[in-house]
């Protein structure tokens, strides 16, 4: 589990410092031309609860990969709140799939951070295997039919009008 935790660690600064020299002129979110299936999960909450992807299945899903050691991982969740937020209404879905850690740990968090979307755990870092993360953090955005439409590796801000947008759009593409 510590190289695990070793590599991801190296692979979020080296992402924090890209994020950070990133000009503005570049996309947000990068479009996954195949859309491929994203790859099925069922994880247990911080609370206690059970998720699955299933769960999403007809509408939209920003799933996002972070870590509490992680510095953008801890920047970003306040913009995927206020995301949540706006997209709670539309029926647009949010999760953030904590890697390797434990609900206390999440819990110590949440309570400098509130958040009301799920957190939820992989613990022992299987789910995370199964999709194609590069480092943390990373977030796909997962359309209707549960193909993987758009990947974001690094810190983003969540709240952005033209990120929204482009979620957004995936809504509409399921419902004209």
């Amino acid at each position: 589990m510590k190289p695990i935790v070793t590599l991801f660690s190296a692979l979020c600064l080296s992402l924090a410092a890209s994020a950070c020299s990133a000009g503005k002129g570049e996309p947000k979110l990068t479009a996954l031309p195949e859309l491929a299936a994203a790859p099925p999960f069922e994880l247990k909450t911080a609370e206690g609860g059970s998720v699955r992807l299933s769960d999403f299945r007809g509408k939209p899903l920003i799933v996002n990969f972070w870590a509490t050691w992680c510095p953008p991982c801890r920047a970003e969740m306040p913009s995927l709140q206020r995301a949540w937020e706006q997209f709670e209404e539309d029926g647009i879905g949010v999760v953030a799939i904590n890697v390797g850690e434990d609900a206390e740990t999440i819990g110590q968090f949440t309570d400098k951070t509130p958040v009301t979307f799920p957190l939820l755990l992989d613990e022992k870092s299987r789910t995370i295997e199964e999709w194609p993360v590069r480092g943390l953090p990373t977030t796909f955005v997962v359309d209707a039919e549960g193909r993987l439409a758009y990947v974001a590796t690094g810190e983003r801000e969540w709240d952005d009008p033209a990120l929204l947008e482009l979620v957004r759009g995936l809504a509409r593409d399921q419902n004209p």
